[in-house]
């Protein structure tokens, strides 16, 4: 005859055996069943055993419940924010923008506009254009230097003055002050937002033919007159 201790034990590993490694409410009232049906008549279970078991599995199946209506409070929660944001960003097209980061896309517009923030005023400012290969396609030189925000427009062409081929590219700034020390640059892409993007990943905002994550937004403003 099995005793209580046993009798828990095998159907324990049994349950193990099928894969299941988290105990759950199911499991357990197994187990007191199991204990239960496997206890010696000579010597069964005190009541006071069987309650304190009993707690335990009503505690358990309480916690359990608690913890699925906090997992669906949470998913609600997050359905919701994201239906709050998809509605709140298409009211951004047409907006003018901010994105950090130093890449672009060319796909056939005349002009890309890019930003810089430096840290102090310059006094030499280049600024150099790569393709997706990291080959140098355009050196402007003596751009604005001054301290804060800066703005260049690009027209997509290359140091030999002919239209590049639509891809994407990057640039970088370099700056130095009239002792020759580096000048750090922030670097950011300017643009109108021309549409939005609902993707596995989260919204997505268009500009200049580009998908940007709303994480990479660092100002929205309305453009300026005319355009």
């Amino acid at each position: 005859m099995l005793d209580g201790v046993n009798s828990i034990g095998s159907a324990y590993y049994s349950s193990g055996s099928q894969g299941n490694s988290v105990m759950g409410k199911d499991d357990f009232l197994q187990l007191m069943l199991t204990q239960l049906k496997n206890q010696d008549p000579l010597n069964p279970m005190e009541g006071t055993e069987f309650a304190a078991q009993l707690a335990q599995f009503t505690s358990l199946e309480q916690l359990m419940n608690l913890n699925d209506a906090m997992e669906t409070s949470i998913n609600a929660n997050y359905y919701l924010t994201q239906s709050i944001n998809n509605t709140l960003s298409s009211t951004l097209i047409g907006k003018s923008v901010k994105l950090s980061g130093n890449e672009f896309k060319y796909s056939g517009q005349e002009n890309v506009s890019l930003g810089y923030n430096l840290s102090g005023p310059a006094s030499s400012v280049n600024v150099k254009i790569y393709n997706s290969a990291g080959q140098l396609v355009k050196t402007i030189e003596n751009a604005p230097g001054s301290s804060g925000d800066n703005k260049l427009v690009w027209d997509f062409t290359d140091n030999e003055g002919e239209t590049v081929p639509e891809g994407e590219y990057t640039f970088e700034v370099e700056a130095v002050d009239g002792n020759g020390d580096a000048i750090a640059a922030e670097q950011y892409v300017i643009g109108l937002i021309e549409g939005v993007k609902f993707t596995a990943y989260g919204t997505a905002l268009v500009v200049n033919g580009t998908d940007y994550m709303l994480s990479d937004i660092l100002e929205i403003y309305n453009p300026p007159t005319g355009g």
